[in-house]
């Protein structure tokens, strides 16, 4: 088993930053792909971004230039630095981190609150 807790969420004014934190432990040898997913209030839960064990990267559309995501395999940290925060950016963010060998097992954090607001 795997854990995951983030951290790092808050309330930010647009054009803010902000950096998401997820620590695993536990199995962490089993972690493959990581990633953040948000759910705002009455949607879909979407991915952020997402990062493979070997450091390649994707993002959603909405978030490129302005997110990045990082990771740690030493620390067994997961990163996300946001940046030009926008209020269509307020969501529950989520850490999840895929088993290396079977991609149908998943982990998922608690989640940590974004609330981009003036």
């Amino acid at each position: 088993q795997v854990q995951l807790v983030e951290s790092g969420g808050g309330l930010v004014q647009p054009g803010g930053s902000l950096r998401l934190s997820c620590a695993a432990s536990g199995s962490v040898f089993s972690i493959g792909a990581m990633g953040w997913y948000r759910q705002a209030p009455g949607k879909q839960r979407e991915l952020v971004a997402a990062i493979s064990s070997a450091g390649s990267r994707n993002y959603a559309d909405s978030v490129k230039g302005r997110f990045t995501i990082s990771r740690d395999n030493a620390k067994n940290t997961l990163d996300l630095q946001m940046n030009s925060l926008k209020p269509e950016d307020t969501a529950v963010y989520y850490c999840r981190a895929e088993h290396r060998r079977y991609s149908g097992v998943v982990y998922w954090g608690r989640g940590t609150q974004v609330t981009v607001s003036s």
